[in-house]
This record gives C-alpha cells, sequence and structure tokens, in this order.
C-alpha cells in the first residue's frame, strides 16, 4: 500500500532510542509516516516535491523535537559519495581570499556540503601535494581561488580567477575588459593624463590579464601610459606594505603623476601612505583607485575609490557551478565572467589645475 504523506496515525507516538540516538526511523514512527518520506523531506530530495507544506513542516518539528541528527557516514556509505570538496587558495587570510571562501561556505551549507581548506602559497610542490592529498580524501570536486590550473583535473574543478584554459575546469573570472573601461574612462573624465600605474605580482593568476586589458583599452581611448610611471609589485605580501615600497620607488623616480591606479586595495592603502610621508594629499595632489572593494576601502582615510569586483558572489557561483557538475549536469561552461562596478569615494577627484 503506498504511503500516505498526510497520515495522522501514530503522531504523538514516541520512541525510546537507544544509547540517546535519534534514528531515522524513530522520527518516522513519531509522526506516523514511513522512513522514506521522512527521508525525503530532511534531505529535501526531488520526490519530496509532491508532499504537502503542512506534511513537511510536521516533519521538520518532529525532528527538532527528537533532537535528531542525520547520520552522515551511513548517508555516505549508502549513496557511495563523501559530500566534500576540496578548496585550494593561495592565501586563507587576506582580504580577497576570504570573501571569495565565505561566498562558496555559504552556498554549499545551504546544499548539505563540506568543504576541506589547503593554502600553497605559489608553491608549486606543496600545491601539487595538496591536490593528491584532497584527492586522496574523498572529494568530490575541487575549486581552486588565484591559482593557476595547467593540467586537466582528475576530478570536476572551477577556477575562481582562472584563466588558462584546459579541459575539465570552468573559469569563473572578473571581466578585466570592462573594469579598465570603468576606471580609465572615469580617470581620463577627471582629466588625469599623467596616471601611475602598479602592475600586479606575475604570481597572481589576474595580474597579466588585468594589465593587458588596462593597454589595450587605453589605447582604444587615446590615454597614453608612460611606462617611466609604471612600477611592478614583487612581494606577496596581504598587507598594505605590499604598495608602499613600490609607491616610493615610484616618487624616486621624480616624475610628477595626478593619478595612481593601483594593482588592488591593499597596494592602494599602502601607497597613500607613502604619498602622504611624502607631503602629497590624496586626493588633491594625487589621486587614488584601488582595485577589489575589500571591506576597509570604504573606511579608510581618505574612502577608497576602487572597481569593485563581488569576491562573495564569485566564491557562490564556483561553488554552483562545481555541484551542478558533482549532481550530474554532463554541459559545463568553460568561461564564467562576472562585471565589476565602478565605486567611487574621496581618494578621487579631477587633476589639479583643472575645472
Amino acid at each position: 500500500m503506498r504511503d500516505n504523506p498526510d497520515a495522522t496515525m501514530g503522531q504523538n507516538r514516541k520512541s525510546s532510542p537507544k544509547n540517546g540516538v535519534v534514528t531515522l526511523k524513530a522520527v518516522a514512527q513519531h509522526v506516523g509516516l514511513t522512513p522514506g518520506t521522512v527521508s525525503a523531506v530532511l534531505n529535501d530530495a526531488p520526490s519530496a516535491r509532491s508532499i504537502p507544506q503542512d506534511t513537511k513542516n510536521r516533519i521538520h518539528a518532529a525532528a527538532k523535537e527528537l533532537n535528531y541528527r542525520p547520520n552522515f557516514f551511513a548517508r555516505t556509505l549508502r549513496n557511495k559519495r563523501t559530500y566534500t570538496i576540496g578548496v585550494i587558495a593561495e592565501e586563507i587570510g587576506d582580504s580577497y581570499g576570504s570573501a571569495i571562501i565565505s561566498g562558496i561556505e555559504q552556498h554549499l551549507r545551504k546544499h548539505g556540503y563540506f568543504f576541506l581548506t589547503v593554502a600553497h602559497r605559489h608553491d608549486p610542490e606543496l600545491l601539487s601535494q595538496y591536490s593528491h592529498m584532497l584527492s586522496e580524501r574523498g572529494v568530490e570536486g575541487i575549486i581552486t581561488v588565484d591559482t593557476t590550473v595547467h593540467e586537466t583535473p582528475s576530478l570536476p574543478t572551477v577556477a575562481v580567477a582562472g584563466h588558462k584554459k584546459v579541459k575539465g575546469v570552468t573559469n569563473v573570472i572578473l571581466d578585466h575588459h570592462s573594469a579598465a573601461v570603468l576606471a580609465l574612462t572615469y580617470l581620463k573624465e577627471l582629466s588625469h593624463e599623467r596616471i601611475a600605474f602598479m602592475k600586479g605580482n606575475p604570481v597572481s593568476s589576474d595580474s597579466k590579464d588585468r594589465w593587458d586589458a588596462i593597454c589595450e583599452v587605453a589605447t582604444q581611448i587615446g590615454m597614453k601610459i608612460d611606462y617611466e610611471l609604471v612600477v611592478q609589485i614583487e612581494s606577496e605580501e596581504a598587507t598594505p606594505i605590499l604598495g608602499y615600497p613600490v609607491a616610493k620607488q615610484l616618487l624616486a623616480r621624480g616624475k610628477p603623476f595626478t593619478a595612481l591606479f593601483a594593482y588592488n586595495d591593499i597596494s592602494a592603502i599602502g601607497a597613500i601612505r607613502a604619498l602622504q610621508e611624502q607631503g602629497l594629499r590624496v586626493p588633491q595632489d594625487v589621486s587614488v583607485m584601488g582595485f577589489d572593494d575589500i571591506p576597509g576601502a570604504a573606511f579608510y582615510t581618505p574612502s577608497l575609490t576602487t572597481v569593485r569586483q563581488p569576491l562573495n558572489r564569485m566564491g557562490e557561483v564556483a561553488a554552483q557551478s562545481l555541484l551542478e557538475r558533482i549532481e550530474g549536469k554532463k554541459e559545463y561552461p568553460s568561461e564564467i565572467a562576472i562585471e565589476p562596478e565602478l565605486v567611487v569615494r574621496e581618494s578621487t577627484t579631477k587633476a589639479p589645475g583643472t575645472s
């Protein structure tokens, strides 16, 4: 006989679980339904769609009342799955990586997945070791953050800030061309002609694409890049000291500039410190623009004009794309481009001597 989800018999019947562990069967007996119906509701299975909402509410209330906890290991053995993914990041504690990982966590938590996180700090040997370790621990897929994937992976893989086209990998990237258009057009509208640039450390996966986009857009809008006003970040610091020494290097060249477009917000904040130590006012003497829109950008003095890339959202998109592949979606996009946004704050203004 087919189970009737609305059946109420035995609704108030309570069981006495052995060893204090409440089983799925005990919850089913409590509400007078079959274990299959209760399992479908608690696991949000597709078959639960036909079950009345009142019944679903009653099952969830019973599970909460009885303090039912799903047996993860039983679920894993039954389905031959681990419901775990690996996250490989360059850095965990920095504003960039932590915002992306937060987005990943939010999406995975909603769908009942765990994740293991490792940080390789651009050490190729460590990166290779971690990839194998995560695979051995049964992860079903991998998300990389600011990490270049060179070879076709054995597991479904999504790369945040991945720019190398590799079979089996979905790259979640910011549209750097649009970002360059937003930033350079804005500076041009403020009448800045002598603009200094900070190029990102080559080990950063965004560095080359961001700089290539800047050069391309500058040519398109008739903006000349003076390479004597271009400095290269070599440090891998995740603090404002990233931009401080290269800004000092730029100032030591003695070539005046009215605006500085930094590689990211952290380097922009370090650069502002160097400019102020030189007696230059931001933005009255030099406008400064960052990139990323990290949480502290709005609260620095002056608050930072920046190109926002929605890092949390990028993490969510990466997790969603990976789970779709794990859950059986055969086709997957090789690239998902996220649109940037210009955020104007206090660190930029009209070029000196213009109105």
